[in-house]
């Protein structure tokens, strides 16, 4: 017999992607949130009212990303004022954090409906900027690096050569650019149409990260970010971006009050801690984890959808499972597409949905590397109806 409490997906949409300092930089990301929670309802056809909550990730609550974002977001759809909202801080896994909460709070029966999102604009709120210094007493303990210098550790660890990590990302690009030729991103994407402050006009229907014209020799010219003669570059790494996205969670029960059809279940996921100062190899762990927890193994999973923070984590990833690249971020990732803090959670999760759904998959895996070393890991199964 089906759970009524079971946790199932009903919509999930992403704004474009813009670059820091792009086209979306004019836009305030309470202003963003909310345009994106607007047009995801309404492609449902869901009035605002049925939520019981609205939660919202963001990595850096500071400034127009402060004071309870995700109710300054609810407020501004035009959401009922009796829908609360809350914010959420996981750092880079902050959206799909909010998944997380939702999935859980249906699963005991407190909620039935909850939309889980998230939103980071990094033109507007610099990374960081939560943040002052590490307490005196934390260096004896854990020396904490930035986390460029932990990819680099990584790539060491693992042995990944500056080639091979610039060949990850030309792919990423190529896959990115290919989903976008191909309109694989039409269907998950929420043109941003609006007024910007100031009066500007911004219109944005695509992502702005992906390069169609990057090769191996002009990611090979780049310097190191990180280390002097190290690996890491803004080629491999992932790039700073403004964006927004959402997943509208339900419980099975209400989904079929409402006469929507649920279009994946959310079947577990989990949090993991790593090495604070490796921080990155987490994801290792969480996919391993989360395998368990569930009864699949790594060959019942049909797309992989790992963060590229930078191109050592998913390409460490790939070492230690043995997963086939062609099954990993098929339509590009982080490298390419860009990483909204907050809001890449939800996109990543938006975009392995709809790639399921093309491709007729099964089983979906998303996992993301978390400042500090944790990892989040969610497995979803795509529901024929």
């Amino acid at each position: 017999m089906t759970n009524p409490h079971e946790a199932v997906i009903v919509a999930a949409a992403r704004t474009p992607i813009g670059k820091r300092g792009g086209s979306l930089a004019g836009v305030r990301p309470d202003d963003l949130g909310a345009l994106l929670v607007s047009e995801l309802l309404e492609r449902v056809g869901v009035d605002g009212a049925v939520l019981d909550d609205l939660v919202l990730g963001c990595s850096t609550p500071v400034g127009e990303q402060g004071w309870n974002l995700g109710r300054q977001v609810g407020l501004l759809a035009g959401l009922p004022v009796e829908v609360p909202a809350m914010t959420v801080n996981r750092m880079c896994a902050s959206s799909d954090q909010a998944v997380q909460q939702a999935a859980q709070a249906i699963r005991c029966g407190d909620l039935d409906a909850v939309l889980a999102c998230g939103v980071e604009s990094m033109s507007r709120v610099p990374m960081s900027s939560d943040g002052v210094r590490f307490s005196d007493r934390m260096r004896p303990r854990f020396r904490l690096v930035p986390q460029g210098h932990s990819a680099e550790m990584m790539a060491d660890k693992w042995g990944l050569s500056r080639e091979e990590l610039d060949e990850f990302s030309l792919e990423s690009h190529l896959r990115a650019v290919e989903a976008s030729e191909k309109g694989n991103f039409s269907a998950e994407t929420v043109p941003v149409h609006t007024e910007g402050e100031g009066g500007t006009r911004v219109d944005l229907e695509a992502d702005e990260g992906p390069r169609p014209g990057t090769s191996a020799e002009a990611l090979g010219r780049l310097r190191p970010a990180f280390v002097p003669d190290g690996r890491i570059t803004a080629g491999n790494s992932s790039q700073m971006s403004d964006g927004a996205a959402g997943v509208l969670v339900m419980s099975r029960r209400k989904a079929s009050e409402l006469g929507l059809r649920p279009r994946a279940r959310l079947v577990h996921s989990l949090t993991v801690g790593s090495d604070p100062v490796l921080q990155l190899d987490g994801v290792i762990e969480a996919t391993y984890r989360v395998l368990k927890r569930t009864g699949l193994d790594l060959d019942d999973i049909d797309h992989y959808e790992v963060n590229e923070a930078f191109a050592s984590v998913p390409m460490a990833w790939m070492a230690e499972t043995g997963v086939p690249r062609a099954k990993l971020n098929p339509r590009g990732g982080a490298i390419a597409l860009g990483h909204p803090l907050g809001a890449t959670g939800a996109r990543l999760m938006t975009t392995m949905l709809h790639a399921l759904e093309d491709a007729g998959g099964r089983y979906g895996l998303q996992t993301m590397c978390i400042g500090h070393g944790m990892a989040n890991a969610t497995v979803i199964e795509r529901l024929d109806g």
